[in-house]
């Protein structure tokens, strides 16, 4: 759930344009507003996908989407892949960005968007709701070119079913300045430590999403409560995450959500370590920042957004045209740049302007990702198989951290 000032960077060799745009709010402050989640139902929600073929546009494209993942020049010249998509297809694309995840599926409940690029916390929600057609991956030929380990995930394929494609992949690293942090950290004690000698200037993520890391580090650290999915924690599980935040929150200087301030408090040394992205690593070390970044031995919590299409489109040869155009190889390599994450089709790793884009954001290190947990909508159906525990639900998820920020 990203909300704040939205990071977009443009690699080029060893530089980086930077361009900071503000948008949406605090995460914490916001309601959720989808109904709870009781479980994905054995049939495939929303109806039969698209049988095809897909044939001429229809005119136009209402595309809802995070800041970056849309771009037609008019933030930077050269960076657009929405002129050359309108002039080839003749769907003009109307956007309107998104602040966070409760607002890109309350807007989606209001109706009138053909497509919605969604995290994997509010893909389930947008499914359960059928408000999103099953996908027919026959129709968006650069499918098979997506990495293998980004098919099938959880949070956007529904018994066997495909809901979208994938845009592109991070993982929500371990980010320290190196002239305050001596020692190289290689585990995420270090942000939960109660005895941290980095007490008032560790960081954390500002969102109830945040609850899964700690059920990441309690994975490794206390195998006897058996979570297996950090988004899928059964009442004990549950509480123990939320103990171990609240002995985190004795010792963070700061809960972070805008981009810009956390790129700003690193590079200026005000916090030392906490939870980050590879992209504002990136930012901070371009301002001359002495950072550095790891994922640590217990794993990490990341997210992959997916494009997906609405249910009631009118405009589903446009919304086709769209899925396929965004991980096509040159397009998935400008947007994955301006964004700051890695591709989804490796294929782009060729038409990166910076060679070492991709092995800095580990686009196709399968090993790298086999431990990083991405985004998921907590249900009360447990996400890991359990059937004889009901697990904690997203409304609870937001409840719990609305008091632990209290």
């Amino acid at each position: 759930m990203r909300t704040g000032a939205v990071v977009r960077a443009t690699f080029v060799g060893a530089s980086a344009l930077l361009v900071l745009s503000a948008c949406g709010g605090d995460s914490a402050a916001k309601p959720t507003v989808s109904p709870s989640l009781s479980g994905i139902p054995g049939a495939v929600p929303g109806g039969e996908a698209y049988s095809g073929p897909v044939g001429k546009g229809e005119g136009q494209l209402n595309v809802l989407a995070w800041p970056g993942y849309v771009e037609d020049g008019s933030n930077n010249p050269t960076v657009d892949w929405v002129t050359d998509f309108e002039s080839s297809t003749g769907c003009k694309v109307n956007v309107q960005t998104v602040g966070n995840s409760d607002e890109a599926v309350a807007l989606m409940q209001a109706g009138g968007w053909d497509v919605v690029s969604a995290s994997g916390d509010a893909t389930l929600r947008l499914i359960n709701a059928e408000l999103i057609q099953p996908l027919n991956v026959d129709l968006t030929p650069n499918y098979a070119d997506v990495v293998p380990d980004l098919k099938g995930k959880s949070f956007n394929t529904v018994n066997g079913v495909p809901y979208g494609v994938p845009q592109g992949r991070g993982a929500n690293i371990l980010m320290w300045n190196t002239q305050k942090v001596s020692d190289r950290p290689d585990s995420w004690s270090v942000v939960f430590d109660e005895d941290s000698p980095y007490r008032g200037e560790v960081t954390a993520y500002d969102s109830p999403i945040y609850i899964a890391d700690a059920a990441v580090y309690l994975m490794v650290t206390r195998p006897e409560l058996g979570i297996t999915n950090p988004y899928s924690l059964d009442t004990d599980q549950f509480d123990a995450a939320i103990s171990l935040l609240e002995q985190q929150k004795e010792i963070v200087g700061e809960y972070w959500s805008d981009y810009a301030k956390t790129v700003d408090n690193f590079a200026s040394g005000k916090t030392a370590l906490g939870s980050s992205w590879q992209v504002i690593a990136l930012l901070a070390q371009a301002q001359g920042g002495s950072v550095d970044v790891i994922k640590p031995k217990e794993g990490a919590t990341g997210w992959s957004d997916t494009w997906m299409i609405a249910k009631d489109t009118d405009h589903v040869n446009c919304a086709y045209l769209w899925l396929d155009h965004v991980i096509a190889p040159e397009v998935n390599a400008a947007a994955s740049q301006w964004f700051g994450q890695a591709p989804a089709n490796p294929k782009a790793c060729e038409f990166t302007t910076d060679q070492n884009f991709c092995t800095t954001f580990h686009a196709q290190d399968t090993e790298y990702w086999r431990d990083v947990y991405y985004w998921s909508t907590p249900t009360s159906s447990c996400l890991d198989g359990r059937t004889e525990v009901t697990c904690v639900p997203w409304d609870e998820w937001v409840s719990a951290w609305s008091r632990l920020r209290s």
